[in-house]
């Protein structure tokens, strides 16, 4: 068993951010990321100031608006129209989930295809599904950069994504579909699930539910991929995977924390570096 470190897969891809970055300033342009953030979320306050340090990792500009709870769904829109239109932002971020009185929907829908470095706005999503993507989503494109690092060939092989939904789940399915891969999606409505789970050569976990995944689930020596992040019966961090229970049989395991969640977070600086050179046509 191997632990597939996303720790340091993500420095190697936000080093190759910031050399490409500093290329660009050399031709006077500055990638620049606004981050919206509404209301006193405790796990999104972690995501966003993880956010501002990658952004000064990587040597781009940054800025930041924290709303109150009881930002209005007009002023939330406004700042969007804004930022859409500030030609130092290329990137605009809009962290989920809004307070309940927000329709996170027509957030998403307003802001401007080419700035939605998270790859939510319908039009980026249907590029997903034509193959045809400038951005892909954040956690997809992480998890893809991790099975990569492990130097396993996706082509051909059985990949089984537990979750449905349309930030990791769909997206997912679809980037293991486009890397060639054998693909079954899987969810909480799904009969027989650890019949199926144990055909897969490639597992990616992304119910959130703790400790879902248990060693009867998986198959001798697959690729386990745990997106979850959840806190067992002790408040520990932990992953949908039962990390313990599964390790000694697979041939790669992600780690909750330090496997798929670094890789987010250096995904979208690097959707935030494509989207600079696109709207400044640097190729």
């Amino acid at each position: 068993m191997n632990i597939i470190d996303g720790k340091a897969v993500s420095a190697a891809v936000k080093a190759q951010v910031k050399k490409e970055c500093d290329e660009l300033k050399a031709k006077g342009v500055t990638p620049g990321l606004a981050v919206i953030i509404v209301g006193e979320d405790p796990a999104s306050q972690v995501y966003v100031r993880n956010k501002e340090r990658a952004c000064e990792e990587c040597g781009f500009y940054s800025e930041k608006y924290a709303l109150p709870e009881n930002t209005t769904q007009k002023e939330l829109n406004a700042l969007v129209d804004r930022l859409n239109a500030d030609s130092k932002i290329n990137g605009i971020l809009c962290q989920l989930p809004l307070p309940k009185h927000l329709d996170d929907k027509e957030v998403i829908n307003r802001i401007n295809p080419e700035k939605d470095v998270d790859a939510f706005h319908p039009e980026n999503v249907g590029a997903i599904m034509l193959g045809e993507y400038k951005y892909l989503p954040c956690t997809p494109a992480g998890v893809m950069e991790l099975i990569k690092s492990t130097g396993v060939d996706v082509k051909g092989k059985k990949a089984v994504v537990i979750g449905r939904s349309n930030i990791v789940g769909k997206p997912m399915a679809m980037l293991l579909l486009h890397a060639d891969a054998t693909v079954e999606i899987t969810h909480s409505k799904t009969v027989n699930l650890p019949e199926i789970t144990r055909t897969a050569d490639i597992l990616v976990a992304a119910i959130g539910k703790a400790k879902f995944v248990t060693a009867d689930m998986v198959k001798d020596g697959a690729v386990v991929i745990d997106v979850g992040m959840n806190r067992d019966e002790n408040g520990k961090l932990c992953g949908d995977v039962d990390f313990e229970n599964v390790k000694d049989k697979c041939s790669f395991i992600t780690p909750v924390p330090g496997g798929v969640g670094p890789m987010t977070i250096s995904m979208l600086m690097r959707n935030t570096l494509t989207a600079a050179k696109t709207q400044n046509n640097i190729k």
